[in-house]
């Protein structure tokens, strides 16, 4: 599936719910789906800056395509991460920095987030299109 339709997905998941309560049920029960980092790559380089709560995530580049492990000591946050996943695992580089991950402003998430979470998933998606980045400056 591309990203825009990934994204549409998740639209669609999240417009079965009225109430804000609701969806941050439901980030949490899709948190418990978080693809897990391995132990040893909860590592202080694998923890991204900015985050609120602790979150590591690791990358690796497997024909051509990139994919993401991470964990987080915050439900929400794990919740939210897996979300990102969902949107760019297995996905080429450049269609990761080019995305414009229009479903987080269609959802709502960032006005529902509080200001210190809204910048925790700013840093996510900066470091996710970071690696993409590198892996696709590294050829």
């Amino acid at each position: 599936m591309t990203i825009k339709e990934l994204e549409q997905q998740i639209i669609d998941e999240f417009a079965n719910f009225d109430e804000w309560l609701d969806k941050y049920a439901y980030l949490i029960d899709l948190g418990k789906e978080c693809p897990q980092i391995d132990e040893k790559d909860k590592t202080e380089a694998n923890l991204i800056k900015g985050c609120q709560s602790r979150v590591w995530l690791s990358c690796e580049q497997r024909d051509g395509r990139l994919y993401f492990r991470a964990d987080s000591d915050a439900v929400i946050t794990r919740g939210i991460i897996t979300l990102l996943i969902r949107v760019f695992d297995g996905q080429m580089p450049q269609d990761i920095i080019d995305a414009d991950l229009a479903f987080i402003d269609a959802i709502g998430l960032k006005e529902h987030l509080s200001p210190t979470r809204s910048n925790g998933l700013t840093s996510m998606v900066k470091q996710m299109k970071m690696y993409a980045l590198a892996y696709k400056l590294k050829g």
